[in-house]
């Protein structure tokens, strides 16, 4: 199967969408934080591995605890996934960090200070300038 095919698409949406609705509602793991998301998924073609990215909005001490939570309950959400999914093969788990939600959040912030302090000084020239007049 091609990478680039609306197969393999379709399959690693799929995966995506369910691993999410077991993160969110299947595992009970006090470690894994509320605000984690998966962000993407990369099955083989083969199906026998998958490499999932996980975003936690959080401080590093909750990413690391997730990221053990995880790891920790891997083998139960690849059997949820085998339960949900009528795969060919269930693939083996392999869970990274994302901060590419953080850091939009934190780009998304920059970019507002600084069209908040272009507003700002704009506003302060136009008083300047009606007060020459």
């Amino acid at each position: 199967m091609r990478r680039n095919s609306i197969k393999y698409s379709r399959m690693n949406g799929e995966v995506m969408r369910e691993l999410s609705r077991i993160i969110a509602y299947d595992i009970k793991d006090p470690r894994i934080h509320p605000m984690t998301s998966v962000v993407s998924v990369d099955v083989t073609a083969d199906l026998k591995y998958a490499k999932v990215y996980v975003s936690v909005l959080g401080d590093e001490e909750e990413k690391k605890k997730t990221e053990a939570g995880l790891k920790s309950a891997s083998s139960h959400i690849r059997s949820c996934l085998a339960k949900n999914l009528n795969m060919r093969n269930t693939p083996e788990l392999t869970f990274v960090m994302d901060d590419s939600i953080e850091y939009g959040v934190s780009m998304s912030k920059k970019i507002d200070e600084i069209s908040h302090g272009h507003t700002e000084s704009m506003e302060s020239d136009l008083q300047e300038g009606e007060e020459d007049i």
